[in-house]
């Protein structure tokens, strides 16, 4: 009998090898990938930040860094980035779960609002910039509208005004997408809690906040991550709207960074980009931290 028994747990623990062995192999192509194309490469970045030459190749440590935060059109990049990703970011969060939350309800036509407000997402980026540039060009539509009512037209994407047709163009193009996200969350949450929520005479109010928003802070967490991202690729519509150097209100980092590698500066490049590389990380640790301690009850 314990022959038996041994030769069963040794085949048992070469089975188990084998079946490691075999994850492994699967895993290794991945891994590779993801060094090759993401590890290596930010390592490089890294290393060109702590140089002060690819030629001389000495170690400068952080005076590139020092430098790049000195530099005024850095720190007006980083503050228009800032302020657009604060304002677009939660629009497209909040105005996405209402859309979802509305078409939750019993409303007609709401096939036809789902496909208008994710026919965004199939128009390419050229016909985007095309479709703003004839609205908002100081001799566009918007402006020749507000002429009917002798209001005063602007030059919207040379004024103050540049962010607000950015942001609005952000939302247009991404609301679309996060309320889909929502609508498949929403229909997740067990509809046992609500139905006692109703019995009980819960208010709206509650069912909202006190029941559905904590079962869908992982999908608030995601879309949140995902619109932040997304804030930071705005740039190629922006950049086809207005050039390498748009009005001030307009030149965000990656106009900097995007600048910055066209002189072959690498050096400054390099650093602004593990800086922003270290403010994303610290952004998305912190919205992790928020989620895990609203859902924690939700998830136990």
């Amino acid at each position: 009998m314990k022959k038996i028994k041994i030769s069963r747990r040794a085949s048992l623990e070469r089975r188990e090898l084998r079946d490691r062995l075999a994850g492994l192999c699967f895993l290794l192509p991945e891994f590779l990938g993801v060094m090759i194309f993401f590890i290596i490469p930010f390592g490089i970045v890294v290393y060109y930040s702590l140089i002060d030459g690819v030629a001389s190749r000495e170690f400068v440590f952080l005076d590139n860094f020092k430098a790049v935060l000195q530099n005024s059109a850095f720190r007006t990049a980083a503050k228009n980035t800032a302020v657009f990703s604060a304002a677009a970011v939660p629009l497209a969060v909040i105005l996405a779960l209402v859309l979802a939350l509305l078409l939750e309800c019993r409303i007609p036509a709401k096939s036809a609002l789902r496909t208008f407000f994710l026919s965004p997402m199939m128009v390419p980026v050229a016909s985007v910039v095309l479709i703003w540039q004839v609205i908002f060009h100081n001799n566009g539509v918007l402006n020749e509208f507000l002429g009917v009512f002798g209001a005063a037209g602007a030059d919207w994407l040379h004024s103050d005004y540049c962010q607000i047709v950015v942001v609005t163009l952000f939302l247009w193009k991404n609301l679309g997408y996060n309320m889909v996200l929502f609508m498949a969350a929403l229909s997740n949450i067990p509809t046992e809690l609500l139905e006692v929520a109703d019995v009980e005479g819960a208010s709206p109010l509650y069912r909202f906040f006190g029941i559905k928003l904590r079962y869908l802070s992982p999908t608030v967490l995601f879309v949140t991550i995902l619109s932040l991202i997304n804030s930071f690729k705005v740039f190629r519509e922006v950049y086809l709207l207005t050039g390498k150097y748009p009005y001030d209100g307009l030149y965000t980092l990656q106009h900097f960074m995007n600048n910055t590698f066209a002189s072959l500066d690498y050096q400054k490049l390099s650093a602004a980009a593990v800086i922003l590389a270290i403010a994303m990380v610290i952004i998305i640790a912190l919205l992790f931290i928020v989620e895990d301690r609203f859902g924690r009850d939700v998830e136990g």
